[in-house]
């Protein structure tokens, strides 16, 4: 017999909120793969994915890795408003198999994710296929074994894999964000299609491959390591294999990615832009003399489509009023301020970069890990 999921932890999975003290755990027969599908399917947890039994062993040893209060309230995560503590972001960490090291990073993507200006409740809820991208900076990369390189965002990684999942495990646990297919909407998860980044969407900055300060240095923050989220679409590759010497050609490639109708972009003018640039890019770029700020203005001023191209295909517009004055022939930005568009570095060989749309109504939200 394994006593299993305690139940304060399973009330943090089905409810997302605090149990009754004198709850029992469940006692499953044994943790076999077969067992724990039967139980997450009668219970609509999981991610159709095989988990590890959170027996409250693996939940302390987990928790063992975490300084802070297992039971600080971090946040309430709508639709279904449930507790997001750190006790219960160990349940879905070993859920998702993550080691005991990332649950401070997990801690610190929920709290990303809490923040007003994130909008948790719409990127939960809409029918936009957006997912929350988690991107690990600094010393916690080479410390939890990131894969920052080659296939940073692809599979064979235990830390970038795990991560992400945690996250997505919490948000289909706690925050409800499911949705059960034909005839029923679920309780949070509208997606008409849904991304193959709803189940795990994480990568590692490669600062040691960036001409530039880290991303979090960039927006003046100094700690040793911290987590970035993000409400993202899938990444988009662009490649440019014969550029040398001026850069123009590598980001007229991004920014024929950036300038498309098909993004939400196109109507909310705050929406933001990941361009993730692969080392070789990068080089190529700062060996021009280019900083992170001349490839964000030189996107903005690239990436741009005729107004009436816009108010064409448009009536329910999120724009800025200089933007609604433009006339039909001007060239209207696919966002109102190159700092919409977030450069960083992640990678490895080969002249291939990444174009990241924002779902719109969301900004990114960078925390230091504690």
């Amino acid at each position: 017999m394994v006593r299993a999921l305690a139940a304060r932890n399973v009330e943090g999975l089905s409810m997302g909120a605090t149990a009754k003290p004198d709850a029992e755990p469940i006692t499953l027969v044994d943790e076999s793969p077969e067992t724990l599908y039967a139980l997450l399917a009668e219970r609509g947890w999981g991610d159709g994915f095989p988990v590890v039994a959170p027996t409250p062993a693996r939940v302390d040893a987990m928790l063992a890795g975490y300084d802070g209060d297992p039971d600080e309230v971090i946040g309430v995560l709508p639709p279904r408003l449930g507790e997001a503590t750190p006790r219960v972001l160990a349940v879905n960490a070993v859920l998702a198999g993550c080691p005991p090291e990332l649950l401070p990073l997990l801690v610190a993507a929920v709290r990303g994710i809490v923040a007003d200006e994130f909008n948790l409740r719409g990127v939960n809820s809409t029918t936009h296929p957006v997912s929350i991208m988690v991107t690990v900076h600094g010393e916690a990369v080479r410390r939890c074994g990131f894969n920052a390189g080659t296939g940073t965002l692809g599979p064979g990684n235990r830390a970038n894999a795990t991560l992400g999942r945690a996250l997505r495990l919490v948000l289909l646990h706690v925050a409800g964000g499911t949705a059960r297919g034909v005839g029923d909407a679920g309780l949070g998860d509208a997606a008409t299609h849904g991304q193959p980044a709803k189940y795990t969407f994480c990568f590692a900055e490669n600062a040691e491959a960036s001409p530039w300060p880290t991303y979090p240095r960039s927006l003046g923050l100094d700690g040793p390591s911290a987590v970035t989220v993000a409400g993202m679409e899938n990444p988009h590759n662009f490649h440019d294999m014969e550029t040398r010497g001026d850069p123009a050609p590598i980001l007229d490639k991004a920014a024929s990615v950036m300038a498309t109708l098909g993004t939400n972009n196109a109507v909310v003018s705050s929406a933001e832009y990941f361009v993730v640039l692969g080392p070789e890019h990068a080089a190529t770029i700062a060996a021009a003399g280019w900083a992170r700020r001349d490839v964000q203005a030189y996107l903005f001023e690239k990436a741009r489509r005729p107004a009436r191209e816009f108010r064409a295909h448009f009536d329910a517009v999120l724009w800025r009023p200089w933007m609604r004055a433009l006339g039909d022939d001007d060239l209207q930005p696919m966002t109102d301020s190159p700092d919409n568009i977030r450069v960083l570095v992640a990678g490895g060989a080969g002249k291939h970069s990444m174009v990241v749309p924002s779902w719109g109504l969301t900004r990114s939200v960078t925390v230091p890990v504690r």
